[in-house]
């Protein structure tokens, strides 16, 4: 990390290093190793990567509290292993005392564990500037009070170990763990993206699968809506663009994405998104940014459906509610004679977009070569069971063309 920030310089180093932690894959380890002073965890941590078995990242010594903690957590750090090292304070401080470096070679030795045995390094040691046995009590002190909050963020995934053993017994102890999976209900992190037409069906199946599982239901519009209903300098730039008609720029679009992806709830349970990417520039901006799906589904709908589906569609004006002249009449001749029509679901307004799908449609495709593809011309209970089992079971061939 510390040579990509010497080759990259970035403007702003922490972020920086917040990307990079987070840009590893679902099955990269990822671990922090804490415990008191002289509790041995830069051992620890200098002899996993030499395993091979560390090809995420560990971070040393912190978080030291549960604020930090947190931090790690909303910025999207969250540690899939999670190694306490524990032994008695005595023990501790007689480690911090008896430490001795030799200057020459920088060895470190111990008066009472690791003693060299040639009287011309014993000459030579000398007593390293570390802190006098009252400020490590006094840092114990701190730790003791500081562990019960961190604990409480990573119960599920911390294990501790008893560090008053041999190190190898220590080391051996420790890998074993850290190359452990632990159980979940879910084979990952849902990451999904729908893909489709309008009037395919995207935003019900997002909120079936919101409903049943958990994840968080990101539709990119109603994003867009939500940032201008809360009037900051980014909802009234956002404003100027949809109350002109145009299209708002994919690196504003991106700005607002990535924040809401980055949030808390999206990290830990998942998330399914619609109406964005709309083309592989869209695609692979999502990517460059480390939003990577493990998910995509192409929904295929025939024109004529597509048509029958939005055209047909009503608003009551008085109550907000939704109707459809074929699927969901109005259950009265009274609201039935004040509904009206969105001006979008015209014919020529529905032609008009679903020119525009179908022509960026193909290049991403071709980006996301794994997409499955789902015939939405059906039940949507039946979709959805497809779209489920290709979820919690794939099917064997990736790629499965209905039509």
């Amino acid at each position: 990390m510390l040579e990509e920030l010497i080759i990259h310089q970035p403007d702003d180093p922490i972020q920086f290093m917040i990307s990079h932690l987070k840009q590893n894959n679902d099955d990269a380890p990822r671990i922090c190793v804490l415990g008191p002073p002289a509790s041995g965890k830069t051992t620890v941590v200098s002899v996993l990567p030499s395993n091979e078995v560390v090809f995420g990242w560990i971070l040393e010594g912190f978080p030291e509290n549960q604020e930090q903690a947190w931090i790690l957590q909303s910025s999207g750090i969250i540690p899939r292993h999670v190694v306490v090292l524990y032994a008695p304070d005595a023990v501790l401080i007689e480690r911090n005392s008896g430490k001795r470096i030799d200057p020459i070679t920088e060895e470190v030795y111990h008066t009472t564990f690791d003693w060299p045995g040639e009287m011309v390094i014993q000459e030579r040691l000398v007593k390293p500037e570390d802190p006098s046995e009252q400020e490590i009590s006094k840092k114990l002190l701190e730790y003791h009070r500081s562990f019960p909050g961190i604990f409480h963020v990573y119960q599920k995934v911390l294990k501790s170990f008893n560090a008053d053993q041999p190190s190898m017994d220590v080391l051996s102890q420790v890998l074993t763990y850290v190359q452990t999976r632990h159980r979940s209900a879910a084979p990952f992190t849902p990451r999904i993206v729908f893909c489709g037409p309008p009037g395919s069906g995207k935003s019900l199946q997002a909120a079936l699968l919101a409903q049943k599982y958990g994840v968080v239901n990101i539709c990119c519009g109603q994003l867009l809506k939500e940032i201008v209903a809360g009037k900051t300098k980014l909802g009234e730039l956002v404003k100027t663009y949809i109350d002109s008609g145009y299209q708002v720029p994919d690196k504003l679009v991106m700005k607002i994405l990535t924040e809401r992806l980055n949030a808390l709830d999206c990290m830990t349970n998942g998330w399914v998104l619609y109406g964005f990417p709309r083309d592989v520039e869209q695609g692979q901006q999502l990517q460059e940014s480390h939003f990577v799906p493990n998910r995509v589904f192409f929904f295929n709908l025939p024109y004529e459906s597509i048509v029958e589906r939005l055209s047909q569609r009503r608003i009551d004006p008085v109550t907000g509610e939704r109707y459809h002249t074929t699927f969901r009449p109005a259950p009265t001749p009274e609201i039935q004679a004040r509904l009206r029509q969105n001006p979008r679901d015209k014919e020529e307004n529905i032609e008009m977009c679903v020119e525009s799908y179908y022509r960026n449609i193909k290049e991403l495709e071709d980006f996301y070569e794994d997409a499955f593809y789902v015939n939405a011309d059906e039940d949507p209970f039946a979709v959805f069971e497809f779209i489920e089992s290709c979820i919690i079971k794939p099917l064997p061939c990736k790629k499965f063309k209905s039509s």
